[in-house]
């Protein structure tokens, strides 16, 4: 199958963008990483928010794609084995972020990609990344 486009990586963070601002989030800082952890597409909304925001959506999704689970389940990992965590973060040289908001991105049962999102509470970012993922005709991998 074919990787994650540049077309699809960009409708993903324009309609996860879009779901943000129908939802009434806090601005969204969006990375979508291809299969590999390379940045593919990058936005972040105007207005007020932590400098860390762009480093965190992009440690989201490159944590996603690196495990090959999402971030919901990569944090669940993490407070079941606090060790597990530290190691993974010194691994990655401080890349990963397991928290919420990291989703992967599917084309049928392969994995291309994932989407980490910033900015709001977990729970909404991984909504607005769910939202971006099926509006390219793609499927979320929680």
């Amino acid at each position: 199958m074919a990787g994650l486009t540049l077309d699809q990586a960009d409708t993903i963070v324009r309609q996860a963008l879009a779901r943000g601002r129908e939802m009434g989030l806090k601005p969204l800082t969006v990375a979508v990483v291809d299969d590999g952890g390379n940045l593919k597409a990058f936005a972040r909304e105007d207005g007020p928010g932590a400098a860390l925001r762009p480093q965190i959506a992009t440690g989201k999704a490159f944590g996603a794609v690196g495990m090959g689970i999402s971030s919901r389940a990569l944090n669940e990992r993490v407070l079941e084995r606090p060790h597990f965590g530290v190691a993974l973060v010194g691994a990655s040289n401080g890349r990963l972020v397991p928290v919420p908001g990291g989703v992967l991105i599917k084309n049928g049962d392969e994995v291309i990609g994932a989407v980490g999102i910033s900015g709001d509470t977990s729970d909404n970012d991984e909504e607005a990344a769910v939202a971006g993922i099926e509006a390219a005709g793609l499927q979320a991998g929680i």
